[in-house]
């Protein structure tokens, strides 16, 4: 077996949706898995054309697409065929649409007791909101964590379009990866009821510490909202660059860089001072452009990174040195699926 492909073997039923789910179908095909994607006939969906399932999406990469009426007898009972011959299920439906198709846990276990069945939904197959819409956005906003982005008195910020439902995804393929070691082991089939506002709100965890810490949604200056040695800066060029010298021995590296002379590294947490900092730091490195900054900082330990596009950080001398993306023939950005596997030998050498 493959060090890169360690669910080798495995055998994965996909039913088509949105977002989360193809990508949790994604990340398991990426580590090996062989991946049967049910799709529907074509132009039967409800999603924005935009969203859309297409041959050459990143989303169906590594799968074997077939196409299935599943509300005709004919296709359920195919589904249900594929189904009885795999490890595992990926569905993305709303609670109680495969169950009205035939093929719910109770249908599918009949099948295939020993069946990892994965669920993707926003909110989880029980509780209030459970039949309702909604979208990433709606699901990060319940947790409460979209309430720690915002500076105190401000509007919370918008994530990345898609935090929670890659968080989802990682968390159902973690979950349905974890039932099928049980399951290889002697124990039972069963349910992954993956839900983003759980799997977020667990993910949030450190947030959590951190505002337990007083360091997030509390009355004093917040560590990461008002601290000058945690922050985006503009650079003279508009480029902008993140520091993040947490630690004293960073902040001081970090100060003896930039040229600082009259400030004191051991005043660092002195929130007192930040204000006036903060303004100080933003001044200076308005003065030159990146390129600058970058040579200066950039592999240091002052923790230090540019703020890079999504085309400058596929060409980044790092993200090029480890493959983390490339570009396919049509021109898109892709990443490669992680974690990496490296031997381990004992004598070394990876």
């Amino acid at each position: 077996m493959s060090l890169d492909a360690p669910l080798s073997g495995i055998h994965i039923v996909e039913f088509e949706g949105l977002g989360p789910g193809p990508l949790a179908g994604w990340m398991l095909a990426g580590m090996g898995a062989r991946i049967t994607l049910i799709a529907r006939p074509s132009g039967r969906t409800s999603a924005p054309d935009a969203l859309r399932g297409r041959d050459g999406d990143l989303l169906r990469e590594g799968k074997t697409i077939v196409e299935l009426d599943l509300k005709a007898p004919a296709g359920r009972d195919a589904a249900l065929e594929l189904i009885a011959q795999a490890d595992a299920l990926v569905e993305g439906l709303r609670p109680g649409v495969m169950e009205r198709l035939g093929l719910g846990p109770d249908d599918c276990a009949r099948r295939n007791p020993t069946l990892v069945y994965g669920r993707m939904t926003g909110w989880g197959q029980h509780g209030p909101l459970a039949a309702a819409a909604g979208h990433d956005l709606n699901y990060v906003a319940l947790t409460g964590l979209l309430s720690l982005s915002a500076p105190r008195d401000g509007r919370p910020g918008l994530p990345p379009t898609v935090v929670g439902d890659a968080g989802g995804a990682l968390g159902l393929a973690f979950g349905i990866v974890c039932a099928l070691f049980d399951v290889r082991g002697g124990g039972p089939g069963r349910v992954v009821d993956g839900a983003i506002v759980d799997i977020v709100s667990m993910l949030g965890s450190l947030a959590l510490w951190a505002r337990a810490n007083g360091q997030l949604d509390g009355a004093q200056p917040s560590l990461f909202h008002d601290a000058p040695f945690y922050d985006v800066y503009r650079c003279a060029d508009g480029a902008c660059v993140t520091i993040g010298a947490l630690e004293p021995p960073f902040y001081a590296l970090l100060v003896e860089r930039l040229g600082l002379t009259d400030v004191d590294p051991a005043s660092q947490y002195n929130r007192a001072h930040w204000p006036a900092l903060k303004a100080r730091f933003a001044d200076v490195f308005a003065q030159q452009p990146s390129a600058h900054w970058r040579a200066l900082l950039e592999g240091t330990d002052a923790c230090f990174a540019p703020l890079l596009s999504v085309a400058d950080a596929v060409t980044h001398p790092h993200n090029a040195a480890r493959g983390i993306y490339r570009t396919d023939e049509h021109g898109n950005v892709r990443a490669r699926v992680a974690p990496r596997f490296l031997p381990l030998t004992g004598d070394g050498t990876e």
